[in-house]
């Protein structure tokens, strides 16, 4: 897998997790799924930081989401 693609895909995780463990605070349960789903996507997002030579500047993830977009609608 390319690391653009691996950081996407951590973000994209990482952001659906988020209405996932509120959900789960507020019915009183629990976050178990949603807390696995945020720890790989915390690896991924690392993964892709430390594996990238130079790694990623916050100013580039607009071109990396559109990079990424680019080759699926291609």
């Amino acid at each position: 897998m390319d690391n653009d693609l691996i950081l996407v895909l951590g973000i994209i995780i990482g952001v659906l997790t988020i209405p996932a463990i509120l959900s789960a605070f507020l019915d009183g349960s629990a976050p178990r799924v949603a807390t696995v789903a945020a720890v790989i996507s915390g690896g991924m997002i690392i993964y892709a930081l430390y594996s990238t030579p130079g790694g990623y500047a916050f100013a580039d993830l607009p071109e990396v989401f559109t990079k990424v977009v680019a080759r699926f609608v291609r």
